[in-house]
């Protein structure tokens, strides 16, 4: 289409040059038509009449076809330049629009990374809070440990007092009441002390044999177990699951299976444990004691009716037996409270798996589950 008109101008030129020649021509004709003679112009008028209106009409004709032709050469460049009018604002609005989209899209990169960079100060402050919190938890955890280790200790030395002065007293007490009886206790003694001495090395004979064979058999039936277990072993576990930590509050690490009511409440109960467990190895360990002041005292009666010699010996083993388990199960219930502050309470050392909320209130400061324990998993 473009190059259509091009080569139609040189065209419109020349009709436009044919368009002004006519005009000069009559000015031309004229001094010829006063030369010629009235008698050849009045011949020939006619026959030039018809041809002068037929040449112009085909110069009109042609005039009027130019005139249209130049007319629609006008359209067509009035259309092409509408057209590229319209492809300038065409490409000016696209360029304003990929200009404004540039800029939304510049606009919401720095947005982002405002975003981003608010973001990260947050965490990066809220790391510091739970930092501190955590500094903070652990000293307050630090002094409250100190100050009823101090309370423990200063318990248990006015205890010691206290039964260190009933003791004083309750013995001055027998020394006044048992001065008499003293003597007879004496005589008797003394009439008895061969046949006495003779016995008991007898009985201490029959004692050490017995106590041999009771720990023969004890460790051939360890020995059996051993071997049953180790027969009965099952594989090793598989690995411990890791442990999902939360909230951290007054000493107390919060788990995803245990929340912090249910450790604060296990807490009390283990202290409260503690306290009833210590004071029972304190009273029997007094008792054991007391016992040996008596035999220092010579408050026990060694004869053939009595027997209270070897009772005393049971009784004392017994207190102390009992006191040995008190304090074991002290420090068992210490690493509970322990597992408690770093997050670990409630889990099996052997797994890693939790174990039953009824087991653990039940006895609060076991480390393995009902059917651990039966079957042995992890123990040696």
């Amino acid at each position: 289409m473009p190059s259509k008109p091009a080569k139609k101008k040189p065209v419109a030129k020349k009709s436009a040059a044919k368009k002004s020649a006519p005009k000069k021509s009559p000015a031309k004709k004229k001094p010829a038509a006063k030369k010629s003679t009235a008698k050849k112009a009045s011949a020939k008028k006619p026959l030039n009449n018809k041809a002068v209106a037929a040449k112009k009409k085909a110069e009109l004709a042609k005039k009027l076809a130019l005139k249209k032709k130049i007319e629609a050469q006008k359209k067509i460049e009035a259309k092409k330049k509408a057209e590229a009018k319209k492809k300038a604002e065409l490409a000016k609005k696209l360029a304003l629009k990929k200009k404004i989209e540039q800029k939304k899209i510049a606009d919401r990169k720095k947005a982002e990374l405002a975003k981003k960079l608010a973001l990260k100060k947050k965490i990066e402050a809220q790391k510091k809070i739970e930092a501190k919190k955590k500094a903070d938890a652990k000293k307050a955890a630090d002094a409250l440990r100190k100050k009823q280790l101090r309370e423990r200790e200063i318990a248990k030395k006015q205890q010691a007092a206290a039964k260190k002065k009933e003791l004083a007293e309750k013995a001055k007490a027998k020394a006044i009441a048992d001065k008499e009886r003293e003597k007879e206790k004496a005589r008797v003694a003394a009439e008895k002390q061969a046949a006495r001495e003779a016995a008991e090395k007898e009985k201490i004979a029959i004692r050490e044999a017995k106590e041999a064979a009771r720990l023969a058999a004890i460790a051939e039936k360890e020995a059996a177990r051993e071997a049953a277990l180790r027969a009965k072993r099952k594989p090793e576990p598989p690995p411990r699951p890791p442990i999902i930590k939360t909230e951290f509050q007054d000493g107390i690490q919060a788990t995803k299976e245990f929340d912090f009511k249910f450790l604060l409440g296990q807490r009390e109960a283990l202290l409260e444990k503690r306290a009833f467990l210590t004071n029972q190895a304190v009273r029997l360990e007094d008792e054991a004691h007391a016992l040996i002041e008596d035999v220092e005292m010579g408050d026990v009666q060694f004869d053939e009716e009595g027997g209270e010699g070897d009772t005393m010996v049971v009784e004392r083993e017994r207190d102390l037996m009992l006191s040995a388990q008190a304090r074991q199960e002290v420090e068992e219930i210490d690493a509970a409270l322990a597992r408690i502050a770093s997050g670990e309470y409630g889990y099996s050392v052997h797994s890693g798996m939790p174990i039953p909320r009824e087991r653990l209130k039940a006895i609060p400061w076991t480390t393995e589950s009902v059917l651990e324990r039966v079957g042995g998993i992890g123990r040696r």
